[in-house]
């Protein structure tokens, strides 16, 4: 179930070493402020569809994957984050 998102982290770091022309994942990991304005904008989108109750999924998945663009733009692993959540287990 968590494999798409282990595609998508291996996707960001592609993109990072190797480039695409014109990919969105590109400009979204080049650009901080884009990924940054893209994960408040899907944020707040997603707030709306829950409260209306439509999209909910479609939204959900955008705050992903912009969040996980923003993180790996910013240096920020993945997997440090698991670490992290997974100390704070009690």
């Amino acid at each position: 179930m968590l494999k798409i998102l282990e595609e998508l982290v291996l996707l960001a770091r592609e993109r990072k070493d190797n480039p695409v022309q014109g990919s969105y994942t590109n400009k979204l990991l080049e650009d901080k402020t884009l990924a940054k304005e893209k994960v408040l904008e899907e944020v707040n989108e997603l707030i709306e569809a829950v409260e209306e109750n439509s999209n909910k999924t479609h939204e959900a998945a955008d705050v992903l994957y912009h969040l996980m663009m923003y993180l790996e733009a910013n240096g920020i692993k993945i997997e440090d984050i698991m670490k992290e959540l997974s100390s704070r287990k009690k």
